[in-house]
Formats: structure tokens, sequence, C-alpha cells
């Protein structure tokens, strides 16, 4: 059961940093275009954000139950600690990210992308550091 619930976990984070990446590379792709087109193009984007938050779901889920041999010492690992503290920020900036992609497409989608540009290139760096942590912790 270890080993399948592993695997979801290693899917979840291909989803979930993946969609950092992507809409890292969008971005630079949006740079090149015109302000209209880029506008469009980003609100059809937004459908990445689906890709992040089963992502991020798998992730939470399998990881619950693969931090069970570690609860009892939890206290006793300081780097543990920080990851699950990043891992509490992340999710903080996936919901920010998704309250403004709701307002996006309800309107005045310039502003909310601004937020969403810079809450994204938080998230990119916190998923990083989340990995970075866990090889650290794991190895």
């Amino acid at each position: 059961m270890r080993e399948f619930t592993l695997i979801l976990h290693f899917i979840g984070l291909a989803m979930g940093l993946g969609t950092g990446f992507a809409n890292m590379f969008l971005g630079m792709a949006m740079s090149k275009m015109s302000p209209e087109e880029a506008g469009r193009f980003r609100l059809h984007a937004l459908v990445l954000t689906r890709m992040g938050h089963i992502g991020l779901g798998l992730l939470i889920l399998s990881g619950l139950y693969l931090m069970m041999p570690y609860y009892m010492t939890l206290g006793n690992n300081t780097l543990l600690i920080v990851k699950l503290v990043f891992v509490a920020i992340l999710i903080t900036i996936v919901t920010l990210i998704s309250l403004n992609a709701s307002g996006a497409k309800k309107g005045n989608a310039d502003l909310h992308f601004k937020k969403i540009g810079m809450l994204g290139r938080f998230s990119l760096l916190t998923a990083v550091t989340i990995v970075i942590l866990a090889v650290l912790i794991f190895h």
C-alpha cells in the first residue's frame, strides 16, 4: 500500500509542480503576444489551475498517509516541521490564486492576473523549496 501511495504522491507532485512551470513558460509566451491576445489566452490557460488543484489534493491525501510513521517523532524533526509549514503556505497561495482566477473570469481580469502572476512565482518557489526539504528529510 505504501508503494501505491508513494506513486500517487509523485503523480501529485508532477501535476502540482508542473502547473507552476507550465504557467511560467506560458507567461513567457504571453509576453510576446498583443495585450488583447494575451488576455484571451490567459483566461483559457486558467484550466491549468484545475490540474494544480488535483495535484495538490493528491499530495495532501497521500502525504497524510505517508506521514504516519513520523507523527510520533514530529516534534524532534525540525526540517519536517518546516516542510509542513511550507505546505500550509502553498495551500494558502493556491487558494489565493483560485480566488483571483474566479475574479478574473468575472471581470477586471488585468488586476487579478497581476496578482496571480506574483502569487504564481511564490507558489513555484514554495513548491521547489518543499521538494528540496523532502529530499533532505527522506533521503
